[in-house]
């Protein structure tokens, strides 16, 4: 078990005992706040909202030129992401496949579709349920480095799994 799955499982595993708690403490009072005041319902340190999904888990993963096979690296942010769907069952996500300038705006939009399902393919064999996951590609049209380096090339072949919406209020 990697670390972030070692941090999911330990994060579900204090929500679990803080909802069977009828103690109004059980989230350090008033407000969610932990007891040192580091836990605000919403933020990014709170194990169960979509803050802590995207700086925490790691809502991407990256590929090298052309490939749409996940690295070890990817497979491990992808684990991490399983793990806290897993534990949060009331979230959706699409995911999203982009890919670098290079090449035509048809190839791009393949591979990020490629990308795209290599990520929900790999949520789906950790024991996500299909129907809370979508895809989309954008191909290379919504960069997030825009210069004709390696640098940027290799931040924009990613996907990126986003939260879209829960049953929570």
């Amino acid at each position: 078990m990697n670390l972030l799955s070692k941090i999911a499982a330990a994060g579900a595993l204090t929500l679990i005992a803080a909802c069977s708690n009828n103690d109004p403490s059980a989230l350090g009072g008033a407000g969610g706040a932990g007891a040192n005041g580091t836990l605000v319902p919403g933020s990014p340190s709170d194990p169960r909202s979509p803050a802590y999904f995207q700086q925490t888990v790691g809502d991407r993963v990256l590929f090298a030129v052309n490939q749409s096979t996940l690295s070890p690296q990817a497979q491990t942010v992808l684990q991490g992401q399983a793990d806290w769907l897993l534990a949060n069952p009331d979230f959706v996500a699409t995911i999203e496949g982009h890919a670098d300038e290079q090449g035509t705006r048809e190839y791009n939009l393949a591979l990020g579709a490629r990308r795209a399902n290599a990520a929900r393919e790999y949520l789906i064999s950790r024991g996500v349920a299909g129907n809370r996951l979508t895809t989309v590609s954008y191909g290379k049209e919504r960069p997030i480095e825009i210069c004709s380096t390696e640098e940027c090339y290799s931040k924009n072949r990613r996907a990126v799994t986003v939260l879209t919406g829960s049953t929570l209020g």
